[in-house]
């Protein structure tokens, strides 16, 4: 949607939408966006919800009224949670319990390396299948969004594409992309469920993988860059999932 919205605006039409994967959001650069930090496939917050999606709603058309952009707006609050949502996912991919986390990062990251390892076997599954879930933006393998993560925490140069590229852009598409193909891989399994909240509460409370996209917000948030700094403290982690690392 981000993409045909240039085409309507020079056409003279003006445009806004929701966003729910800001990173995306940020690079497609639409003309207006307003961004929820709401579960995929939720992009008015919970159901059975009217004033609070009337007022996703009117914010949203509210950007409207930018005279221009690109213009891209976070929306201040997150969904409530659902009461009766399905049961826990049952994880196909058999991962070592999660770090803690006091655990030194030396053994952290050495788990995060296994755990990406068996994740890539789902994930290479998910793949295979009609209707698998999107491929990370990037275009990058899930071994090499670790290792940039991994290289950032170990003080390795991390290197950024030379198109404007920054190191907080990097490492904001590096924590977004884990994190979609982790999805691909637990969805690649047969019966499973899709309930967006679900995952979501999967990946950030039972994986490797969040723990060092915490360790990276940490770094990020000591960071003199100021856009380093801003992914610290609004790119990495969604509000709703950081009560587990505070």
């Amino acid at each position: 949607m981000g993409g045909l919205a240039h085409y309507l605006e020079a056409a003279g039409i003006a445009t806004t939408q929701i966003s729910l994967i800001r990173e995306h959001t940020a690079i497609i650069r639409p003309p207006r966006a307003l961004w929820v930090s709401f579960p995929l496939g939720r992009p008015l917050g919970i159901p059975n919800n009217p004033g609070f999606q009337r007022d996703v709603l009117r914010q949203c058309l509210q950007l409207l009224e930018c005279p221009a952009g690109p213009v891209l707006q976070d929306y201040p609050h997150d969904a409530e949670e659902v009461a009766g949502e399905p049961a826990p996912l049952a994880c196909p991919v058999n991962f070592a319990p999660p770090a803690d986390l006091s655990t030194d990062l030396g053994s952290l990251l050495h788990r995060f390396r296994a755990e990406v390892a068996t994740m890539e076997t789902w994930y290479g599954l998910a793949g295979e299948r009609k209707n698998r879930p999107a491929a990370p933006i990037s275009g990058l393998s899930p071994a090499r969004l670790a290792e940039i993560c991994i290289d950032f925490l170990e003080g390795k140069e991390v290197a950024v594409a030379g198109d404007g590229q920054t190191l907080a852009d990097l490492l904001r598409t590096a924590a977004e992309d884990l994190r979609s193909c982790y999805f691909a891989a637990i969805l690649a399994q047969p019966g499973q469920s899709t309930d967006p909240g679900k995952l979501a509460d999967w990946f950030w409370g039972e994986t490797c993988a969040a723990r060092v996209i915490n360790e990276v917000r940490q770094r990020c948030l000591d960071h003199p860059g100021k856009g380093m700094r801003l992914a610290g403290k609004l790119l990495l982690i969604p509000r709703n999932q950081m009560h587990r690392f505070v």
